[in-house]
């Protein structure tokens, strides 16, 4: 996929990047049959706390509903176009089926328009195909991976991701995710082959605070600025450093690199590798 640059007609148009979006329909409106509304919370749970801060405003979406579990076996379908779904960082693939049902799936580096993709035990080892990982040949790069059969798939989701199957033995096998954390699977979980699309993603430059603000992102203010009612690390004369040994929330937590996982967290038996293992 290509980068977008810009003429320098401004300031922040100098560094500003966006998409290429090659190969993908730029003026198609998205299938009536498989949009939803969407709320905005502004970072509010149901009762109106707000539990994650510096959200709010962006633009109106719409959510485009995705086939996850691919549990529509042993049916060939037909890629009709490639689509920008605005609620992800990934692109997705219009999918039309021999019986004539439409469903959006993720769009795999090399899947185009016109291939045919089909889910099942049976299907071939190629993008955008989903299989069972028992039939999944070892070394094959995988995404869109279920952790429980028939939930769907709820891992290496994002754009340019992609988990490679190490092993198999007695019904597990061992994935090496994006983040080099080496995790056991249940071989009759489904996974689709290839990597995520929109390769490109993580080399966007953003370029102006309006950007951000058109996503639904706002402002940060950094705690050292505050006064100290406001925040721990604030007052002080003039720069001052926080004051403890460690960066800490606005809360008094410890913030960069405190450990949140439970010690004792019952799905460790199944982590092989730590990523931050050297």
């Amino acid at each position: 996929m290509s980068i977008k640059t810009y003429k320098p007609t401004t300031p922040s148009r100098r560094h500003m990047t966006s998409p290429g979006f090659d190969g993908i329909d730029k003026h198609c409106k998205p299938e009536a049959s498989l949009v939803e509304s969407l709320k905005k919370n502004a970072g509010r749970n149901s009762y109106g706390r707000i539990t994650v801060r510096h959200r709010g405003g962006g633009n109106k979406r719409k959510y485009r509903i995705i086939d996850f579990k691919r549990n529509k076996l042993d049916v060939f379908g037909t890629v009709v176009r490639l689509e920008y779904d605005p609620n992800r960082s990934a692109y997705i693939a219009l999918v039309e089926y021999e019986d004539g049902e439409k469903r959006y799936i993720l769009a795999p580096v090399g899947l185009a328009v016109g291939d045919k993709v089909m889910s099942g035990a049976g299907a071939d080892i190629k993008p955008g195909n989903a299989l069972p990982i028992a039939n999944i040949p070892v070394g094959t790069v995988i995404h869109n991976i279920e952790m429980h059969p028939g939930k769907g798939g709820q891992l290496v989701r994002a754009a340019g991701t992609f988990a490679q199957l190490m092993a198999k033995e007695n019904g597990d096998a061992q994935i090496r995710m994006p983040s080099g954390e080496v995790r056991i699977i249940r071989t009759n979980c489904f996974a689709t082959v290839g990597q995520v699309g929109n390769i490109e993603h993580e080399n966007i430059q953003i370029g102006k605070a309006g950007r951000k603000r058109h996503m639904g992102w706002r402002p940060t203010v950094r705690g050292s600025v505050m006064n100290p009612c406001d925040h721990p690390h604030g007052g002080g004369e003039g720069k001052s450093p926080v004051g403890r040994p460690g960066p800490v929330t606005p809360w008094g937590k410890p913030a960069l690199g405190y450990k949140t996982r439970k010690g004792k967290n019952p799905t460790n038996k199944f982590i092989v590798k730590r990523r931050n293992v050297k």
